[in-house]
């Protein structure tokens, strides 16, 4: 898939304004911006009030975000999935599984009978209100699960552009002025506007946020964990997903999880809760960005949507953070794209009716020297950007 490379970004990524141009000759995009013009975040409310992609450094900067061009501009609709890209969309669990949403009952669990509902997938949210530093997209919908059971709600979306003073709160160190920062986050919020209360037996949906980048062979996921013995806590990585993710693309150490982001190998893993902490990353050093990922992980939360695509013995049993890798899907076969993901869940919804459940997901981009993004690495994901780039090396 092509990504409009330019010579403004540095690296092979695609500046912003080149990826902005772009979009707007297809679709309306709003763009949240501070007074400097330097973070900007482009959303496009037609695609489910998706974060398309984002800047630290104005139009010439580093565009983060993963555009499918290619799909954009032919204009047509693919039956089991449309990959626009975006770094922050919102999607709703589970896919696979007794109670998913993304195949029929009874029909088998491949891909020819994944269907990517329309309303997490093509149909527009409504825009509500927006600001310089703030948009709010509402989408009511009714989803019907393998099982059979009908989901009636309201999904609302509020992405807000963060200030410097925030961001230095949310991690915890103030990055020196050398280093560029846009950060954002998604608050998601899901009401059960039906007449039934949501109930574990007849299955629960869960809010999904993925966020699309652009991969490169430099480019590496770091995912902290909480260690402990597998007798207690399970095991550390799931990476059954797609296959066995091979040896050399997936590296425990000293409690953190790297996983390859190059975009040439289809590879799928996942954190469940008692492994999880609330921050996720990758570093990509081609470019010198570090990417960190915050969200909420409410406390003693065990309940996580499976998506596995099989009948589940254990349909709560999910995990809470998830990396994609994209590749061919078979030797010779196209894939969708050169980009990887960085995705966050909330847990299980058993709503009431009327009862709203909210996911906040924060992503945090900084571009600079290394000797300045260093700090930021140790402090938020508790190891240094070389042990990053060396995460994969025996």
């Amino acid at each position: 898939m092509t990504q409009g490379a330019s010579s403004q970004g540095s690296g092979n990524a695609p500046a912003f304004g080149d990826d902005l141009a772009f979009l707007k000759k297809y679709v309306d995009v709003i763009v949240l911006s501070d007074k400097t013009a330097a973070t900007q975040v482009a959303v496009i409310p037609a695609y489910q009030c998706r974060v398309m992609t984002s800047t630290a450094a104005g139009t010439t900067g580093v565009s983060y975000g993963w555009v499918n061009r290619e799909l954009i501009s032919s204009g047509k609709k693919q039956p089991h999935i449309n990959v626009y890209g975006g770094e922050d969309r919102f999607w709703i669990g589970p896919e696979g599984g007794q109670f998913s949403i993304f195949f029929k009952k009874g029909d088998p669990f491949d891909l020819d009978h994944w269907f990517t509902p329309a309303s997490i997938d093509t149909e527009p949210f409504e825009l509500v209100s927006k600001s310089d530093e703030r948009v709010v997209c509402r989408r009511t919908m009714r989803l019907t699960n393998y099982s059979g059971t009908t989901f009636d709600l309201e999904v609302t979306r509020e992405i807000k552009l963060l200030t410097t003073q925030e961001v230095n709160k949310h991690l915890g160190v103030t990055a020196k002025p050398s280093v560029k920062i846009v950060a954002y986050e998604s608050i998601n919020s899901i009401k059960n506007t039906g007449a039934n209360p949501w109930v574990k037996d007849s299955g629960l949906l869960s809010i999904w946020i993925l966020g699309m980048f652009n991969a490169s062979p430099a480019t590496t996921v770091a995912i902290p964990f909480t260690k402990g013995p597998e007798s207690e806590l399970g095991p550390i990585v799931n990476d059954a997903y797609f296959g066995k993710v091979p040896a050399d693309r997936l590296m425990i150490k000293d409690g953190v999880i790297y996983f390859a982001a190059d975009g040439n190998y289809r590879s799928k893993i996942g954190v469940s809760p008692s492994r999880t902490q609330p921050i996720l990353g990758s570093y990509d050093a081609v470019n010198r960005v570090l990417t960190i990922v915050q969200f909420t992980f409410p406390k003693g939360a065990k309940d996580y949507v499976n998506s596995m695509w099989e009948i589940q013995e254990h349909p709560y049993g999910g995990d809470v953070v998830n990396s994609y890798n994209d590749g061919p899907p078979k030797p010779g076969a196209p894939q969708l794209g050169r980009f990887y993901e960085l995705e966050t869940s909330s847990p299980a919804l058993a709503l009431k009716p009327n009862q709203v459940g909210t996911h906040v997901n924060r992503t945090i981009h900084l571009q600079g020297p290394e000797a300045d993004l260093n700090a930021v690495a140790k402090a938020t994901l508790g190891v240094s950007l070389e042990e990053i780039k060396n995460g994969l090396k025996k």
